[in-house]
């Protein structure tokens, strides 16, 4: 179906019979252990596996999503990356002023970043800095290492931005019987693990 310019999109997260689903805020907050963000902080920080500052993933996300964001931090690092947050390895920044000294901080730690996951909720609509990061990143690294993660409510829907779209997406794939993320191309039809997406390998499976 062709979408009219400027519509949303509606991110439907799959049934118990279907083979994809999203992750759910719930799922995210059990993942997070009831951590604070303050604690998150700490903790996050103290196990960050990356070395001179280069990260196999930039988390964009909402603020008002932190406790979440810890939870897909933690999905993401079980698989092996390493995550940048920025209020986790650089609490010295003021997201809530969108100044040139923030943004070129943000520019640099982008381009030490092989790959960015776009952290897409409820919450994300009233960022001022998630689209900033995407277009940036994009427009350095193009759109293949790009991943967009839609955080599903209670209702299994989220309405998001058309361009959103256009992406791949981070899903729960299901392979041999267990659920592990994976990120899907916009088909579909094929999908890689996390740890081939972040390298821009593109060694894809078939979706049945």
């Amino acid at each position: 179906m062709r979408l009219a310019l400027g519509s949303p999109i509606i991110f439907v997260a799959a049934t118990r019979r279907q083979p994809m689903t999203y992750f759910s805020a719930s799922e995210l907050r059990q993942r997070a252990g009831g951590l604070t963000a303050s604690a998150a902080q700490w903790e996050l920080s103290r196990l960050s596996k990356a070395a001179a500052g280069n990260f196999d993933v930039f988390l964009s996300h909402s603020f008002r999503d932190a406790m979440l964001i810890v939870g897909l931090k933690r999905v993401l690092e079980a698989d092996g990356l390493s995550v940048y947050v920025d209020w986790i390895e650089d609490p010295q920044l003021d997201r809530t002023k969108v100044n040139a000294t923030t943004a070129a901080h943000l520019r640099e730690r982008m381009k030490r970043c092989r790959s960015l996951v776009y952290a897409t909720s409820q919450n994300a609509s009233t960022s001022r800095w998630m689209p900033w990061e995407l277009g940036f990143f994009d427009g350095v690294n193009g759109p293949d290492r790009v991943a967009i993660c839609p955080i599903a409510t209670g209702t299994g829907r989220y309405t998001g931005e058309e361009y959103l779209g256009l992406y791949k997406t981070l899903e729960k794939v299901r392979d041999a019987g267990v659920f592990r993320p994976f990120v899907v191309r916009p088909s579909r039809r094929q999908a890689e693990r996390l740890g081939s997406f972040a390298a821009g390998k593109g060694l894809f499976v078939g979706l049945s």
